[in-house]
């Protein structure tokens, strides 16, 4: 160790430097104050006791200790310093050695005139990291000083290394899976679009009876694999971390009866049912992200309707705590054994059921626990196997300010209804007493023959479920016991094979699942035989008349994606250029701009082709207006295969107006063209 001659009151300075070192340090400053309380009084042999004592303890602390004076030199050393610049092995002067700093970092202040520094400093053993606190020291004589006291940090520093090349790597990684995602999303809905597209078309011609099955289960299998690509996708957006959710009001209700009504037919190709029920003191409107809301019902009343093969399948919404709202997804269905409900959220899980026919994938529920997670929320199951499942979501919603509802026309009003569903008829029966109607409910028409003779009711609704000879005597009975107006439900395919509802005895039917608005409308005095919840739709509607004709250039090198686009295009009543890729496009429309051909009021722009990409297309078309000055642009929509990133390439500052995904439908692209202003996009 290197010192100088130590003074009396120098014993301050060391006690700066125990109490200044790392860890054991401290403890030494405090041992150190105790001894010398009464330095000044103490004979000079005690002094130099205390001295050599205090000496030998600071050179045994592992940390590497040096002190400088205001113009640098070195005025003392511990051996950790001496030896880590190599004098003690080599028998040189501490105070003519200066450390080789290779890296230093900006210096810290830490509170209480400390400083602290990283350095990397090369030694006779390789480069070493220290982390070094120093601070300014006032001695007795009031000269001042710099004290330095490091401690090496060498295998953090390399372990942190370690993780940021690990984190860089990952990211690259992740981005690298991004980019091939999105290359095989293109690649599979491309193809997809064009046997989904032709398809629609070819369900259009005149087809036997046998040649129409082929068709529409070429149809199916294409949506499974479609269903299949975008679950995957799904997932591995979230995982990535890219889903952004929004914050915006809608109506609760009309998403939920939307699943419903999506799912319905699944449901009832099965010959089971799907309902829902939304309890009147949940908020109306709520501010949240729709879609996702969607998704997540989507999902979970998806996967009800596959496996169950008997009964049905309910959607509830009911309050919860505070703004809490749950949404209860209840089926008939086989269930899940109590040794699979820790697991079922989790990736490739499909509850055991994986030999079931269209498992999929099993990544339906991990997305979406992950969403519910997203959007502060919790989700739970219950299950009894053999008699079915229930999962409820818990999701905090605000309400959102909207206007009050007209009352319900069921107030006062005594209702029978009979079906041998297990949702549907509960379903209305709550409906009913929420909004103030006495109701009664029966599952076949000997029970309900017995409640109507023992009790006077206005109205029956019977479910044609029951079957054709059992609801029309139904009918009757009611007529016999004074029920002054019938309704029956039925299914789409029902309402084709039944006939007339007039003819059986009833006043008035409804469509099944029932939305609330048309039960109430269905109740409302003078109510007539008009369905007022019809889906029985061809699989292409006709042209909307408010469309007015456009001329749409469509820019797509696939050519069966352009005969399948603009064969749709021409149903909708509008005028087609096709250009067959990049460079044609933006030819057409210079010409267009230039008033060489007619204008154009819509671009379907695909964003892959050869020679020039839709977007260089896009922005080359900006840059031409803006010089033209022109105060109106052409409205131009990106086509895309790809479902990564869709949002951030495609946005207005981007040149789009809009994207559409591939494959898309009649709707989807009659929606685009009547164009919203602002950045749509329709999947």
């Amino acid at each position: 160790m290197f010192f100088p001659s130590l003074q009396a009151g120098d014993l301050l300075f060391l006690l700066s430097v125990a109490a200044f070192s790392f860890g054991a340090g401290i403890l030494i400053a405090v041992r150190l104050l105790t001894r010398s309380a009464g330095s000044r009084t103490d004979s000079p042999a005690d002094l130099e006791e205390t001295q050599a004592e205090t000496l030998s303890i600071l050179d045994i602390l592992p940390d590497a200790i040096v002190q400088r004076d205001p113009g640098g030199r070195i005025t003392f050393t511990n051996a950790a310093y001496e030896e880590l610049i190599g004098t003690r092995r080599r028998g040189g002067d501490a105070r003519l050695t200066e450390l080789d700093v290779v890296e230093r970092r900006p210096a810290e202040q830490v509170g209480d005139g400390l400083r602290r520094v990283d350095e990397a400093i090369r030694t006779e053993g390789g480069t070493r990291w220290f982390s070094w606190a120093e601070s300014d020291i006032v001695g007795p004589d009031g000269s001042k000083s710099v004290l330095r006291s490091g401690r090496e940090i060498t295998d953090r520093i390399e372990t942190e290394a370690a993780l940021e090349e690990a984190r860089t790597k990952a990211e690259a990684a992740s981005e690298a899976k991004s980019r091939f995602l999105a290359t095989v999303s293109h690649e599979f809905r491309t193809p997809l679009n064009g046997i989904l597209g032709m398809s629609d078309l070819l369900l259009e011609t005149q087809l036997e009876p046998e040649q129409i099955t082929y068709v529409q289960a070429l149809r199916g299998s294409a949506e499974a694999f479609l269903s299949l690509i975008e679950e995957i996708l799904d997932f591995t957006k979230i995982e990535a971390g890219r889903i952004d959710l929004v914050r915006e009001p809608f109506e609760l209700e009309s998403v939920v009866q939307g699943v419903v009504e999506l799912l319905a037919p699944r449901a009832q190709d099965k010959g089971t049912e799907i309902a829902s029920f939304v309890s009147r003191d949940v908020p109306r409107m709520v501010r949240s992200d729709r879609d996702r809301l969607r998704q997540v019902l989507f999902n979970l009343a998806g996967n009800a309707v596959k496996f169950t093969d008997a009964g049905g399948v309910c959607i509830k919404v009911e309050r919860g705590i505070g703004e809490e709202i749950v949404f209860a997804v209840e089926d008939t269905g086989p269930g899940i054994g109590a040794d699979r409900l820790g697991t079922i959220f989790e990736e490739f899980d499909q509850g055991g059921l994986a030999a079931a026919r269209g498992a999929g994938t099993g990544l339906g529920l991990a997305i979406t626990r992950r969403i519910v997670d997203r959007m502060a929320g919790r989700i739970e199951v219950d299950s009894i196997p053999g008699r079915g499942s229930s999962f409820r979501v818990r999701l905090p919603l605000e309400p959102a300010v909207c206007e009050a509802l007209p009352g319900d026309a069921a107030s006062d009003l005594r209702v029978l209804v009979v079906g041998p569903s297990p949702h549907e008829p509960r379903c209305l029966e709550r409906r009913l007493q929420e909004a103030g109607a006495e109701t009664a409910r029966a599952r076949d028409p000997a029970t309900a023959g017995t409640i109507m003779r023992a009790a006077r009711f206005d109205v029956l609704i019977a479910d044609a479920a029951l079957g054709e000879a059992a609801v029309k005597e139904l009918a009757r009975a009611a007529k016999d016991s004074g029920v002054t107006r019938t309704i029956v439900l039925l299914s789409p395919f029902e309402r084709r094979d039944f006939g007339s509802p007039h003819a059986a005895g009833y006043d008035a039917f409804l469509i099944k699942p029932v939305r609330a608005r048309s039960l109430f409308e269905r109740l409302r005095p003078g109510a007539g035989m008009e369905p007022l919840h019809d889906r029985g739709a061809a699989p292409l509607p006709a042209p909307s008349p408010a469309l007015p004709p456009l001329r749409v250039l469509l820019a797509e090198d696939n050519e069966v994606n352009a005969l399948v686009a603009m064969k749709t295009l021409q149903k909708l009543g509008t005028f087609v250029d096709w250009a067959r890729d990049g460079r044609e496009a933006l030819s057409h429309a210079e010409a267009a701009l230039a008033g060489d051909r007619e204008p154009y009021d819509v671009i379907l722009m695909d964003m892959r082709m050869p020679g020039m990409d839709g977007g260089e297309v896009t922005r080359r078309i900006r840059e031409l207006e803006t010089a033209m000055g022109r105060d109106e642009r052409i409205r131009i929509v990106a086509l895309t295969a790809s479902i990564i990133g869709e949002r951030e390439r495609y946005s207005e500052t981007a040149g789009f107006d809009g994207f559409l995904l591939k494959p898309f439908t009649f709707e989807a692209l009659a929606s685009t063209l009547r164009g919203s202003t602002g950045m749509s996009a329709v999947a």
